[in-house]
């Protein structure tokens, strides 16, 4: 491929001739993070392709949110947004092809022919609306919606420009006294309550683009971006020019308080029929430029790469309606602004596999309320003996047909208490533990076994087939018959003083033991102890250099941890074999943020909270990438493996995703499952349970669900 090369000093000046294949013809526009040129596919296909400056491209951050940009940019490429044809996070220049749309900003045709005829202000509004509905069912919150990202086609708008978009349970926030959009456009909570904000500041900004459209200027309007912002916050909006009819909808967008606006299925239902009787709007056809170059930006002009930071000051006296003049570019992607911190999340569009025998039974799948209205803890389930059982905040355990999801029969506990997953335990018994370190038991049938409260035993428990360990800060272990509770055995480990668990392995009948610390020297080094549970003998016993974690147990009972830096983020994957008495350090692609991880024999999924997710081969001496996926699935569950080359997980709203590990790429997932419409997050997500065909799923809004695993495409 012929490398991306640039001529000149200034930045502006940058000319690649090529984003991987695609050879690029002509300047489209620019902005603060990169240039969109034009460019034409093998096949034909016209494509704008964004390229970020170089100077962008070498910082560690900015690739972070370049990646969640396309992942975010994917997810929404739809009927209303220009479809995501191929990208490079990881190039030299980052880069990213959409599809090429013809057709005039919202901005542009306002300010050349005035404002739209009212029949096509409520085909506008119906199809922004039907936008927000589909952007906000993949998680995402746009954030930047504004005239100049809305694309008015023969087949509707298009909305762009998803570079300031992010997931909504991402952990990374606007920095402090920044705040990144174009603000007669943004909601109040998005001056007042960045990190908080959701998809009704999306309707928000609907409302005012649709005041813009009906008259030419917007609801709140200044010189200056900082009056602006009082009077979003502050003022009432400037409604006079709006259609009669249209004015208690676009009054309620803009709400100041994000509860009392509508949502955008609401809208849709408001504007019934009408809004499909009126004529379309079909635009003039924009025309490929001819290598424009990018129109200067003013001395006093502002826009979405422009940090504001608002101030409650009283405003002068308010002039007459005037659009600020910027000069940003049209970015026909998902955006220039990829830099900025906002949110997103999301859920996509599906792919059937095309390597997938056709199913036949499908298994229809059921969703069952188990927790009580207003609880955001999502359940922990368990399957066991061929029945499924499940535990959350206020119910100590559940059992639910597998079948129907019908609740069998279930056992209350006090609405404080947040009780684990439940696991099999001998004698026919199933544990749970709760947030206040008590430890129950449970028949299959309901009835209770042994108990033991949170004051006779630490914090960290572990069940391990026959016995439950526990651990805590003083350094002794303890082990109980899971049978009846009786104590087997009670001892310190030698070398440990506060030594947690590791994953148990029921193959070798071992449980890691370990700790980590420093020397003298300051250098991190992790001790490991293979303890049996049953017995509490040490099998062997490892000092291992470097800030260690167990994971999982691999191939021939090699053990595998995740290894982090001083920073505490994971730079490694260290692989110790007993039975060899060595070790491996296979270095990650990038550093990452305490990535969840799942093992299955050579290879090591890495889950990081941002969704990414990286398939390491660990065969080969120094490791090997075999691909890495973005799946824009923020605050995730620990990856489960499961059968024909599958992996499951779950996102914090109430996703599940199933990934093909063979080809690395996502062959389905969930819709998000909110509570009465809207978005509600966990931060700790229990993990999907795989049992034959089925797949079942928890959500914070307090459901337990299950889907086929056999047609992932069809969830």
């Amino acid at each position: 491929m012929p490398p991306l090369r640039s001529t000149g000093a200034d930045r502006d000046a940058e000319g690649p001739e090529y984003a991987g294949e695609y050879r690029l013809q002509a300047c489209l526009g620019a902005g603060g993070m990169g240039v969109v040129h034009l460019a034409t596919s093998p096949s034909g296909l016209r494509l704008a392709v964004k390229v970020v400056h170089g100077q962008y491209a070498e910082d560690p951050e900015f690739r972070a949110r370049f990646r969640q940009e396309v992942a975010a940019a994917r997810r929404v490429s739809g009927a209303f947004t220009a479809p995501v044809v191929d990208a490079d996070p990881d190039a030299v220049r980052p880069w990213m092809a959409t599809l090429y749309v013809p057709g005039p900003t919202l901005a542009d045709q306002v300010k050349r022919n005035g404002p739209l005829s009212p029949a096509e202000l409520r085909r506008l509004t119906a199809g922004l609306a039907e936008a927000l509905r589909d952007i906000h069912r993949a998680g995402v919150v746009h954030r930047d919606l504004k005239p100049s990202n809305v694309l008015l086609t023969d087949t509707g708008p298009k909305v762009i420009d998803f570079g300031i978009s992010r997931p909504v349970d991402s952990d990374l926030h606007t920095e402090t006294g920044k705040l990144i959009g174009s603000p007669p456009f943004m909601a109040p909570e998005q001056f007042q309550r960045p990190r908080e904000v959701g998809p009704a500041a999306d309707v928000f900004a609907l409302g005012s683009v649709l005041v813009h459209a009906a008259t030419g200027h917007g609801p709140f309007d200044s010189d200056s971006p900082y009056i602006v912002a009082y009077q979003v916050v502050h003022d009432e909006p400037d409604l006079t020019g709006v259609p009669a009819d249209l004015t208690p909808l676009v009054a309620r967008c803009l709400a100041k308080e994000p509860a009392e606006r509508p949502t955008p299925g609401e809208i849709m239902t408001a504007l019934l029929p009408p809004s499909y009787e009126a004529a379309a709007f079909i635009p003039s056809q924009r025309r490929a430029p001819v290598l424009p170059t990018p129109a200067p930006r003013s001395p006093g002009s502002w826009d979405a790469d422009t940090p504001v930071r608002v101030t409650t000051e009283q405003p002068r006296r308010r002039r007459p309606p005037r659009w600020p003049v910027t000069a940003t570019a049209l970015l026909v992607l998902a955006g220039v602004g990829a830099f900025a911190a906002v949110q997103f999340s999301g859920d996509g569009a599906h792919t059937r596999d095309p390597h997938k025998a056709p199913v036949a039974k499908a298994f229809a799948g059921w969703q069952t309320p188990l927790q009580k209205d207003g609880d955001t803890v999502a359940p922990a389930c368990g399957y066991i003996a061929d029945a499924l059982f499940c535990s959350g905040r206020g119910i100590a355990i559940a059992r639910v047909d597998p079948g129907a999801g019908r609740v069998l029969w279930s056992q209350p506990a006090a609405d404080s208490e947040n009780f684990s997953a439940p696991a099999p335990m001998s004698g026919g018994l199933i544990g749970v533990s709760s947030a206040d370190r008590g430890l129950r038991t449970y028949e299959t049938d309901g009835n209770p076994g042994w108990y033991m409260k949170g004051a006779e035993h630490d914090s960290n428990v572990r069940f391990a087939d026959e016995t439950v360990l526990f651990a805590g800060g003083s350094g002794r272990l303890k082990a109980v018959a899971a049978a009846t509770g009786e104590q087997r055995w009670s001892h310190s480990l030698q070398g440990h003083s506060e030594p947690r668990f590791g994953p148990y392995d029921p193959v070798s009948d071992l449980l890691p033991v370990f700790e980590a610390s420093s020397g003298a020297s300051g250098r991190a080094h992790t001790l490991i102890s293979a303890l049996r549970p049953l017995s509490g003998e040490i099998a062997w016993q490892k000092r291992l250099d470097g800030d260690l974690v167990p994971v999982g147990t691999g191939a021939d009972g090699v053990l595998v941890l995740r290894s982090a830096n001083r920073d505490s983020r994971t730079d490694a994957v260290v692989l110790y074999d007993p039975a060899k008495r060595s070790a491996r350090r296979i270095p990650v692609p990038s550093l990452m943020d305490e990535p969840k991880v799942a093992v299955r024999g050579t290879t090591v999924y890495l889950l990081t909270p941002t969704g990414q997710l990286i398939a390491l081969d660990t065969a080969s001496p120094g490791g090997r990438v075999l691909w890495t996926l973005e799946t824009a699935a923020g605050t995730v569950s620990v990856p489960v493996v499961g059968p024909g080359d599958r992996l499951y997980f779950s996102a914090s709203d109430g996703r599940l995703l199933a990934v093909d590990t063979a080809r690395g790429a996502l062959l389905g997932q969930t819709g998000p499952r909110l509570r009465d419409g809207r978005l509600g997050y966990a931060t700790t997500i229990p993990a999907p349970v795989v049992a034959g065909d089925r797949v079942f799923g928890t959500a914070p809004d307090g459901s337990v669900f299950a889907v086929d695993a056999r047609d992932p495409a069809a969830w």
